[in-house]
């Protein structure tokens, strides 16, 4: 039983007591203030004097009183001098601060695992202003961590909602297992068929198994890696390029994707009648279509659609004035 619950229900026992006596000598002829006034130097033995002369009947209430009030009064000064002595109601309120954040969260990323790869997404993440919770077994591991977490296993759904699953916009499994990766794959996407959830896959043959899991992505970290170091081996220039754009916090430019929403006025017109370039500064690098279809270095004539994606490159300004006009 954690602390809280052991306080709040000792003090629930003591105010009951201060009830029952408080009645108690109510009935035997005391007045409101007084009764409280006896009732409360009787449970903490304090004794000073009585109120009133107490017959038979009052004097066998009182002993009753005394033996039951004082054994819950010096239960509940222990149990809180026990907490504060343990440091486990510090933690206990921290924690319900921390739990009050996650509930005010919406449209945050949240990370499963606090490992290599989890440090890694939540960096990036960071630096791109997102909102986090992350998600890890291990007390050790979340110990005096900055970020919103939850303790707990991720397997467990009650984690994922106490971690905000219902107004997140992405998950991201990185977990050490690939079976933990799937299960939680599989849990989240029962609990919200629209997230997006990106899986860490640690063997080309599971990726198969968490992409058909529900994952939307899923990725080997030992694949990129090694394909990014070849990449740098042979054309070191781009590669650099890229990784700076991506990754670089203090490069003003990035690459991200801008979705063309229905009911955009770039809807319906041409990529040279829209002067994206002209009007934002930003240049369009590629267009995905609504049916998956890339479209690298797209002409004038490319006409823009809804549920059309914009590979863009620009400054973050540029970036805000193209999805000012009508993408997110």
């Amino acid at each position: 039983m954690s602390p809280l619950r052991r306080i709040s229900r000792a003090l629930l026992a003591f105010l009951l007591m201060l009830l029952v006596g408080t009645i108690g000598y109510g009935l035997l002829g005391f007045g409101l203030l007084d009764a409280l006034y006896q009732t409360v130097t009787t449970i903490t033995t304090v004794g000073f004097r009585e109120v009133h002369p107490l017959n038979a009947v009052g004097m066998v209430f009182t002993m009753l009183l005394i033996l039951v009030g004082a054994g819950t009064a010096l239960y509940l000064f222990g149990v809180v001098l026990e907490a504060l002595i343990e440091g486990h109601l510090r933690q206990q309120m921290e924690r319900r601060r921390m739990d009050r954040r996650i509930d005010r969260m919406s449209g945050h990323v949240i990370v499963c695992g606090w490992g290599r790869v989890g440090r890694s997404c939540v960096q990036y993440l960071s630096g791109l202003g997102k909102q986090i919770v992350i998600v890890d077994r291990d007390p050790a591991r979340l110990q005096d961590l900055e970020y919103p977490n939850v303790l707990g296993d991720v397997t467990d759904d009650s984690i994922l909602q106490a971690a905000g699953i219902g107004r997140a916009q992405a998950l991201i499994a990185a977990l050490d297992s690939d079976a933990d990766n799937v299960y939680v794959t599989l849990s989240s996407r029962a609990l919200r068929h629209d997230l997006v959830i990106i899986a860490r896959a640690r063997t080309e043959d599971s990726k198969s198994k968490l992409l058909r899991a529900g994952a939307n992505r899923a990725v080997n970290p030992q694949l990129i890696g090694g394909r990014r170091m070849a990449a740098f081996a042979l054309q070191p220039n781009v590669a650099e390029f890229l990784d700076v754009v991506m990754h670089d916090d203090t490069l003003d430019y990035r690459i991200e994707e801008v979705e063309i929403v229905p009911g955009s006025p770039l809807v319906g017109r041409s990529l040279k009648d829209s002067a994206l370039r002209q009007t934002t500064g930003a240049l369009v690098l590629a267009i995905r279509t609504a049916t998956g279809q890339f479209i690298a270095n797209p002409t004038g004539e490319t006409t823009l659609k809804a549920d059309t994606i914009l590979i863009v490159l620009g400054t973050p300004a540029q970036l805000d004035a193209i999805r000012t006009l009508g993408g997110k």
